[in-house]
């Protein structure tokens, strides 16, 4: 079940994969972890896909990673006067904080906290930007726009507001008991939705604790200006480009996409590129070019992964989405450039002894020629310190915690492996072997670089490093 390939596959799991047979198909594409969209199906729905799944695992012997996405809060118009209307460009509208069955001079708008956030000069976006209107006048009920693009409102389409941080919980308590039924059920990554500032993860760790790992999807401007403070506070990021291309000019967008793969680089935090990414696949067994060309930029990027959404969910060609993703991502890898550009954009080593010995490793890993990089590890830490380096070595992480095995099925370049507790330096030297061996990674004769931390199981201790024949 080796993979051959450093970048890992997302795949969003819906009504055209949700059956045991589907599932075991994604998996053997290649996809590394699965996504529960909670903003569609039931908890049973869930509950049956997370069960055929962790059977599987048991099936093949290898750990899968089950990511729940969080709806998060949907700011939405109200009801209209018979459901829709048109505007034009450069007319007046008035928005309102209570009603029903508005008109164009009281269009219902139930949330108080953009009335308060909302500036003159703010642009408000309907239906993913289909209509834009910019504010004018506001207080504390009422919201007097003009129409910038012309288009059509209609009962229930969302509203985005850009310019404005609001008092808003990224938790409602649809999410709340969605994010404690997860949780019992097992996930292994918690993904956070309309994250727009450092304190919303840290109401979201105290629900979860240590009992997932915590992703803050990037979709929001006023996340992108707190940056640093949210991927120090997170355990992984998704950028989320369906919403933030909706919330910034879509020009912008490319950059941001490598800022963000950078600063979750230097900090050493997985991050995923998300959405569109072989969109026409929903309906097409075959990307277009450019879809081709924008998978392979984030493997360029350096991203851990890369994800399918509708493609995967509901489209027609799920299986062959997978395939053609695990296709572009081996193919992008071996180009002759790619090396040149991940190491161009290395970030420079952590000033302390652990983040030292993992680079070292990597270096001489490659230098040598090691057939694999064996990181023991307890949290991920090591494993995630070496993947750093983006080593051309494959990096095989053992750890005695099913959970962090799980986890780490999101983490560019490792292939994860449930051993048992290490007690002594010998034992470490014999499950490097036997697990190098067993995996597939080395056979007699050949070097592994081995990576651990002494005392065994103390979190984040990377301090010792050997070179390994194999007998």
């Amino acid at each position: 079940m080796r993979r051959h390939r450093h970048a890992k596959i997302v795949a969003t799991i819906g009504p055209a994969s949700n059956t045991p047979e589907r599932l075991k198909q994604l998996f053997l594409a290649g996809a590394d972890v699965f996504r529960l969209n909670f903003s569609h199906g039931t908890h049973e729905d869930h509950a049956k896909v997370y069960a055929a799944l962790r059977a599987l695992e048991k099936e093949v012997g290898r750990p899968i990673s089950i990511l729940q996405d969080l709806q998060g809060p949907k700011i939405r118009i109200g009801t209209l006067k018979d459901d829709k209307f048109a505007v034009e460009k450069g007319e007046k509208l008035r928005f309102v904080v209570e009603g029903t069955d508005g008109d164009k001079q009281s269009i219902p708008l139930p949330h108080p906290e953009i009335f308060a956030a909302t500036l003159p000069g703010h642009d408000l976006l309907i239906d993913d930007g289909k209509v834009r209107v910019r504010v004018t006048a506001c207080d504390k009920t009422t919201i007097d726009a003009e129409v910038i693009n012309a288009g059509t409102i209609s009962n229930r389409k969302g509203v985005n507001v850009p310019s404005a941080t609001l008092d808003l919980s990224p938790l409602t308590p649809k999410d709340r008991a969605d994010l404690e039924f997860g949780l019992k059920l097992g996930v292994d990554w918690v993904a956070l939705s309309f994250v727009q500032k450092p304190s919303d993860l840290l109401e979201a760790r105290g629900l979860i604790q240590d009992r997932a790992g915590l992703m803050a999807k990037i979709e929001k401007p006023a996340a992108l200006e707190k940056i640093d403070e949210i991927v120090q506070l997170a355990d992984a990021i998704m950028v989320a480009r369906g919403d933030l291309g909706v919330e910034i000019p879509p020009e912008q967008v490319p950059g941001r996409q490598k800022q963000l793969v950078r600063a979750c680089r230097h900090a050493v935090k997985p991050v995923i590129v998300a959405t569109q990414m072989l969109e026409s696949m929903i309906t097409s067994p075959t990307p277009t070019r450019a879809e081709a060309s924008d998978v392979a930029t984030a493997i360029f990027d350096g991203a851990d992964a890369v994800m399918l959404s509708a493609e995967s969910a509901s489209g027609q060609y799920p299986i062959e989405a997978v395939t053609m993703m695990d296709r572009i991502i081996r193919t992008t890898e071996r180009d002759a450039v790619y090396r040149q550009i991940i190491t161009a954009i290395e970030p420079e080593v952590e000033d302390s002894a652990p983040h030292a010995v993992a680079a070292a490793a990597a270096d001489l890993a490659d230098t040598i020629s090691a057939s694999a990089i064996v990181a023991f590890t307890s949290s991920g830490t090591t494993a995630a310190r070496i993947a750093r380096k983006r080593s051309v070595t494959p990096i095989l992480a053992l750890t005695p915690d099913e959970n962090v095995a799980r986890r780490l099925c999101l983490l560019w370049g490792a292939h994860t492996v449930t051993t048992e507790e290490l007690h002594s330096y010998e034992e470490m030297i014999a499950q490097a072997q036997a697990y190098a061996v067993s995996s597939e990674f080395a056979k007699s004769q050949d070097r592994v670089v081995v990576v651990a931390g002494i005392p065994f199981g103390r979190a984040g201790s990377t301090n010792n490093l050997r070179v390994l024949k194999l007998f």
